[in-house]
């Protein structure tokens, strides 16, 4: 791939040739990062180009992601998703500008969906047979749906802890399911060893950089549909990292071609339970294994596997990383329903419980834009949205008078 310089190793900086490996450095293990020639990729991707495509989806931005061309891409459709002028919540916090990023409108209802778009187009690229995963949800139906009539078979460890609904979505799309009597961390280290001795083409977040090329997709929308420019500040929930690490990676990628000017902080949430990634932070260190316990399982972690990159996205942009309840988390979910019409599973609900504690500490300026990003749907986690509202068990007769006894025939 011409575009492509090298793979680099982000914590010795050691440079890999693409060929050399999909995953970990092979002289530390630590994470690698795709490096790009912009020179090249400047003659032919720009704002004119960009106004010319009609293709409205992740795959417009093909020119910046580690794939030779749109043949071997999956062919459902992914990207391009909503970016809503929440005019009713901002007024409420007092902000001036608050958009938010629907990121459940994807196929499968998360982010993940464009991770998961890069890896299988890397995979066939490859020539892979079997590509795999573990994941408590997101990632794996993200993988199974873009892998579903393709010649291409999909292996998914699932953790103890899965969502039913989530669970549900790999066998309607035909992945072969591993579950395991463990959490997300046990599965991840599961799969990585089949990945080894059994020559399979492993997406996992934080072990993949192809993977984190995807979810870089949806800054460079924020870009696009904010008319050529970056937020002031992006929230975004905080599991393994890689979110973080990618987008602050296509803000990078856009700035590098000119088409920003200027750059936004990014700001990581994490639920009180899995704050590996915001103890780090307080600490100026490395993360450090956590026993994750939260409601919002999509970002439940006990090791985040892109820690590295994702804190160095917080330094470099000027960021910060908070922690919010499972309380917080939960009151979230139906306020930003009510305010925006958006249905956040509890991972995406945790970016509002996060802008709402920014503003009670006056850590947002009343001019600045803000984009929030709720990467999953909430119909993925109908047993943790129930714990957020009171539903009733009470009927009421077929008859107008019962209307009338519950005041609902005044004018």
């Amino acid at each position: 791939m011409k575009k492509i310089l090298n793979l680099q190793c982000a914590s010795c900086g050691k440079e890999h040739k693409t060929r050399d490996s999909d995953y970990l450095c092979n002289a530390c293990g630590g994470t690698l990062e795709i490096n790009y020639d912009y020179k090249l990729i400047k003659k032919r991707f720009d704002y004119d180009v960009l106004k010319e495509n009609t293709a409205y989806n992740m795959w417009r931005y093909i020119d910046l992601l580690p794939i030779d061309s749109n043949e071997g891409v999956p062919p459902v459709q992914v990207g391009w998703t909503p970016l809503y002028n929440a005019e009713t919540l901002a007024d409420g916090l007092g902000i001036s500008k608050l958009y938010i990023k629907d990121e459940g409108r994807n196929p499968t209802g998360s982010i993940k969906d464009r991770g998961s778009a890069v890896a299988v187009a890397r995979a066939l690229e490859l020539d892979a047979e079997v590509i795999t995963d573990a994941s408590s949800g997101n990632a794996s139906d993200s993988l199974a749906c873009l892998t579903a009539g393709l010649k291409l078979r999909t292996v998914i460890f699932s953790p103890r802890n899965t969502p039913e609904a989530k669970l549900v979505q790999l066998y309607i799309y035909g992945a072969q399911v591993i579950r395991v009597d463990g959490n997300y961390d046990e599965a991840y280290e599961l799969c990585k060893e089949a990945t080894a001795k059994l020559n399979w083409y492993n997406r996992a977040a934080g072990f993949n950089p192809y993977s984190r090329e995807g979810k870089k997709t949806c800054a460079f929308e924020i870009c696009e549909q904010l008319q050529w420019e970056a937020p002031d500040k992006v929230i975004i929930a905080a599991g393994d990292g890689t979110i973080i690490s990618g987008m602050w990676k296509g803000f990078k990628d856009f700035a590098k071609l000119g088409i920003i000017e200027k750059m936004p902080q990014i700001i990581a949430v994490q639920a009180q339970g899995s704050a590996a990634i915001k103890e780090a932070w307080e600490r100026g260190g490395e993360a450090a294994k956590v026993r994750a316990a939260t409601i919002a399982e999509s970002i439940s972690v006990d090791f985040p596997r892109d820690a590295f990159l994702a804190l160095k996205a917080l330094r470099e942009s000027g960021g910060a990383a908070i922690t919010v309840s499972d309380e917080e988390i939960l009151q979230a979910i139906p306020e930003l329903a009510r305010g925006s019409s958006v249905f956040a599973e509890p991972g995406g609900a945790a970016v509002y419980a996060g802008l709402k504690k920014l503003v009670a500490e006056g850590a947002v300026k009343k001019d600045e834009t803000v984009a929030i990003i709720v990467g999953g749907n909430g119909l993925k986690d109908i047993a943790a949205a129930e714990k957020s509202v009171h539903i009733p068990n009470t009927f009421v007769k077929p008859s107008w008078e019962e209307i009338v006894k519950l005041g609902m025939a005044q004018k």
